[in-house]
């Protein structure tokens, strides 16, 4: 996996996520924060006050262990902040969602809907982006989860196969200073 850091669209600060899946960058089209995470105050718009509130007082309702369990049941609210794709500078709206988890990893995560069920649930009910990333076609009964097949809409990732690009992808994160390749347990 790695660490990488999005800088902030018109903010100073990054948000810091861990992935498993760096080569997924690309089609990252969101980020998600914990409701609790740090930097929901400080990059949530004038306009998106209110509503960001009210989510909160829901979330705060609610257990850990209701917000673990209940998967199928999308809740969020959008910050009015944008984030920036550290390889291309794309601007990537920042929402805050019950599913992410403060106390788990970073708190913060990119999005990528066309290869996690959570985020294309979230996506579908926000009406966010699914970029498609990994062409599976020459794997028959491929899942999300398996890390196979030939990268597409992705720059420099094109047309690699994907444990290569993983590796591709980890060796740029580190040359370019924008995060690091690294294991977490």
């Amino acid at each position: 996996g790695a660490q990488l850091f999005f800088d902030l669209d018109g903010h100073d600060g990054q948000i810091e996520i861990y992935t498993t899946r760096p080569d997924t960058i690309f089609g990252a089209t969101f980020m998600v924060l914990a409701p609790e995470h740090d930097l929901v105050a400080k990059i949530t718009t004038d306009e998106q006050k209110e509503t960001i509130q009210k989510y909160l007082d829901y979330v705060n309702t609610r257990s850990e262990r209701d917000r673990q369990s209940e998967t199928k049941d999308v809740t969020g609210a959008f910050t009015g902040a944008y984030a920036l794709n550290p390889f291309n500078g794309d601007k990537i709206p920042v929402f805050i969602g019950e599913y992410v988890l403060k106390d788990y990893g970073t708190g913060a995560i990119m999005a990528v809907p066309a290869d996690d069920e959570r985020d294309e649930r979230f996506a579908n009910k926000f009406g966010c982006e699914v970029k498609p990333v990994i062409d599976k076609s020459m794997h028959e009964g491929a899942t999300v989860a398996d890390k196979v097949g030939i990268m597409i809409n992705s720059e420099f990732l094109n047309g690699m196969e994907v444990l290569d690009a993983i590796q591709e992808v980890n060796k740029r994160i580190d040359e370019k200073g924008i995060g690091k390749a690294k294991v977490n347990f």
